[in-house]
């Protein structure tokens, strides 16, 4: 696919999205790396920007240059963030209550404390990350190390195969105490995120290295 066919079919793909204004944000390919520039009026709008490309085939990498603007300051103070954030997190589902510590720095949230899950660490991210006045986030939440005794190379490689999108025969599976090593081909950029979250879904995994490469 030529690059200025993928860039096409990158600008058909945010314009068919709703919940974004594309006509503000600029698309460079070369080589099947996509720089994104432009602005956005949130942070989340920021993150689906880059989930939309991510998924488009052809894409082999993404740099992400895109600036947030808010229309507005009123109620968007560093401490309004933060009671905002705190209360968001309280309602989640995902966050386990008074695990998660808040810090806001000119709009730039950053999240901390101890949790299970890696879905516990993304849902906290996932629900302060639309808050008005958020530029950016810091995810350091951590994750507890789990002593289990199930096989977790062979549980992360049952479940690349039972993926119909994956061929998971070109993905190797590697593990060494809690961290997972992911390495082989996969044909398109989202693809790695498919096999990231298989390996993340394990309980007691507490890093993912993905050295998967695009074929």
């Amino acid at each position: 696919m030529s690059d200025k066919t993928l860039k096409q079919d990158i600008l058909d793909e945010l314009d068919f999205e709703p919940s974004i204004d594309a006509a503000d944000i600029g698309v460079a390919v070369e080589d099947g790396i996509v720089t994104l520039t432009g602005h956005v009026t949130t942070f989340g709008q920021k993150i689906t920007v880059e989930k939309l490309v991510a998924r488009v085939k052809g894409v082999k990498g993404i740099a992400v240059e895109i600036d947030v603007r808010y229309p507005g300051t009123a109620g968007n103070s560093d401490d309004e963030i933060a009671k905002r954030a705190v209360n968001m997190l309280k309602w989640s589902n995902s966050v386990p209550a008074d695990k998660v510590q808040v810090k806001v720095q000119d709009g730039w949230v950053t999240l901390t404390g101890t949790v299970d899950w890696n879905y516990q660490k993304t849902g906290a991210a996932d629900a302060v990350r639309d808050l008005a006045g958020v530029i950016g986030i810091s995810n350091q939440i951590a994750l507890r190390p789990r002593v289990s005794s199930i096989d977790v190379k062979k549980h992360i490689e049952d479940s690349l195969k039972r993926n119909a999108e994956l061929e998971a025969k070109s993905i190797r599976v590697n593990v060494a105490g809690n961290k997972v090593i992911l390495e082989g081909n996969v044909k398109a950029w989202y693809e790695r995120r498919i096999a990231e979250q298989a390996a993340w879904a394990i309980p007691g995994v507490t890093m993912v290295d993905d050295r998967l490469t695009i074929a």
